[in-house]
């Protein structure tokens, strides 16, 4: 059992020294000074009495009841693990079992889909297509469940599209899940980060199996903090007893910073949505400047958006033009989507106007060799 290249992480990882970073998914950059000043006093002191010893599997009961009390539903309910990335690991992993499939998107986060891979399971995805705005086609999930089918995953604010789904769409996808026997599962990592139509966290369907993190929408990927909400009393048990094989516990200080952050969430919450407000706009200039260049379904929440090159080309030589000049942005074969690339917006608060000025650049640049190659006429000078 393996997994395949992780294409997406080792792009970024090996470019990360790019000038303009725009290839990743998270938001703001907080300093721990900056978070610590929105503690009081007492808590500041108390972070140097903490005792360096394992929390307990679930979470430290302050911190998960904190996270309850935001999602609304009780502490019992909340599962503190270390990232996302663990979560899924121990959804997929109960859910496992031989002939089992699971009905996911497409495109989606390379995770949803290699991890219940490996572990087995046959996918089967929805298709979200840019004709349709990415919405989710009810009639096609419809069509892909049958009796082996273990679990449906949605993923509202979507990565890499930005799309979302509506409270009623969320209550229809669970409802049928529900009546199927089928695990309903939310990935809500960018919730609640919209542009334009919000909505509700699936913490309220009573069946829903919900997966958050500190990561996205709140800007703290350096936490290693991530939750699952789950009703389901047994499920909770075997993530539990799964976890103590695993990883074991988080770090009493990334709790402690991790409740600073939940019971701050207005002013964390704030800087991610007054940044990704500030920089969507700026990607909405360009765009339109060149339309005949790059072409997009705007986002509806998150912070990444996914463009496609008009021309239809492969999306990973243009990533490689553009990092040539200082921009980072994410090829979308990462996808299995190959005309297109992600573009991060949550980023760069000080520095993404001129990102997008270079960005710029780099499309008037290729707008000129199009033009020549298609033999207009465009004079030797014309092309510098």
């Amino acid at each position: 059992m393996k997994f395949d290249a992780f294409l997406l992480d080792q792009w970024l990882q090996n470019n990360a020294d790019a000038e303009f970073n725009l290839g990743g998914s998270t938001g703001p950059r907080w300093k721990l000074r900056e978070l610590l000043a929105l503690a009081s006093d007492q808590a500041r002191e108390h972070i140097l009495d903490l005792e360096l010893t394992y929390p307990p599997t679930a979470g430290a009961s302050s911190l998960r009841e904190a996270i309850g009390e935001m999602q609304g539903v009780p502490a019992e309910e909340v599962v503190v693990l270390a990232g996302s990335a663990e979560a899924l690991f121990h959804v997929f992993y109960l859910a496992a079992e031989p002939g089992a499939n699971v009905i996911i998107p497409f495109p989606c986060f390379p995770s949803h889909q290699m991890m219940p891979q490996s572990l087995g399971f046959e996918i089967r995805h929805y298709h979200l297509l840019p004709e349709t705005s990415y919405s989710v086609d009810f009639n096609q999930i419809k069509r892909l469940a049958d009796n082996h089918t273990k679990m449906l995953v949605v993923n509202s604010p979507h990565n890499p599209t930005g799309a979302t789904l509506s409270d009623d769409e969320l209550k229809l996808l669970h409802d049928f899940a529900d009546e199927r026997g089928i695990q309903f599962v939310a990935d809500e990592v960018f919730h609640p980060i919209y542009h334009g139509r919000e909505t509700d966290s699936a913490a309220r369907l009573p069946h829903a199996t919900v997966i958050g993190d500190f990561s996205k929408a709140l800007s703290l990927p350096g936490l290693r903090l991530a939750w699952i909400i789950e009703r389901d009393r047994a499920r909770r048990a075997e993530y539990l007893n799964a976890r103590e094989y695993v990883s074991v516990s988080n770090t009493p200080i990334s709790e402690f910073l991790g409740e600073i952050a939940i019971h701050n969430r207005q002013k964390v919450l704030s800087r991610t949505r007054e940044v990704t407000s500030a920089n969507l706009k700026l990607l909405d200039h360009v765009f339109a400047e060149h339309s005949d260049i790059i072409e997009w379904v705007r986002p509806m929440g998150g912070m990444t958006a996914f463009a496609r090159l008009v021309s239809g080309g492969n999306a990973r030589e243009f990533c490689e033009e553009a990092l040539e000049h200082g921009l980072l942005l994410a090829p979308g074969d990462c996808w299995n989507m190959p005309d297109h690339f992600r573009i991060g917006f949550g980023v760069g608060r000080d520095w993404y106007s001129r990102a997008m000025d270079r960005f710029g650049q780099v499309l008037r640049q290729r707008s000129v060799l199009r033009l020549g190659s298609s033999g207009k006429g465009l004079s030797g000078a014309a092309v510098r």
